[in-house]
């Protein structure tokens, strides 16, 4: 997984001190109702496709091209599902310290065909999975997201399409 030369940069004057940063997670879902997940070449785990957002970078633009680097699908936000920070400190194999505020777009593919194949170092494989056959292990921070995605389509379809946030 490539660190952004930002974080490198602080990194050389901060060493591995926490840094705040933003984070986006994008739930890709087909119009046959199929999510895209990658199994994470770093922990073995399949989880949604996410990323850090650049200095200056749009975090719907990030969420885009995260999800076209890591699997080659090209997607279109429709609404962001929750803006959320980490409750707990992420600490890397290296010693880097970081804590994330996520915000959590649902998208579809511009291509319905889209066939998704491993774009970069941070995946083994991708796939599209239906809901009901999600494959294992799955990422905790995953599966904590999938609820989140439920809920907003379930106040959506009650007309509510404001963001999930917490207080």
């Amino acid at each position: 997984m490539t660190t952004p030369n930002f974080i490198l940069s602080l990194r050389e004057k901060i060493g591995h001190d926490p840094l705040w940063l933003t984070g986006i997670t994008a739930y890709v879902e087909d119009a046959d109702g199929r999510i895209l997940l990658g199994r994470r070449s770093d922990t073995g785990e399949w989880a949604l496709m996410y990323g850090i957002v650049e200095p200056g970078e749009e975090p719907g633009r990030t969420c885009v091209r995260e999800v076209l680097e890591e699997t080659g699908v090209h997607v279109a936000p429709q609404a962001i599902a929750s803006v959320k920070s980490s409750n707990y400190l992420v600490k890397y194999a290296n010693g880097d310290q970081c804590r994330y505020m996520d915000i959590l777009f649902i998208c579809t593919p511009t291509d319905d065909d889209a066939a998704p194949f491993v774009g970069d170092d941070e995946s083994t494989e991708v796939g599209w999975f239906s809901p009901d056959e999600l494959p294992h292990p799955l990422a905790t921070s995953t599966a904590s997201r999938l609820a989140i995605v439920s809920e907003y389509k379930a106040q959506a379809a009650k007309g509510n399409t404001a963001a999930l946030f917490s207080l």
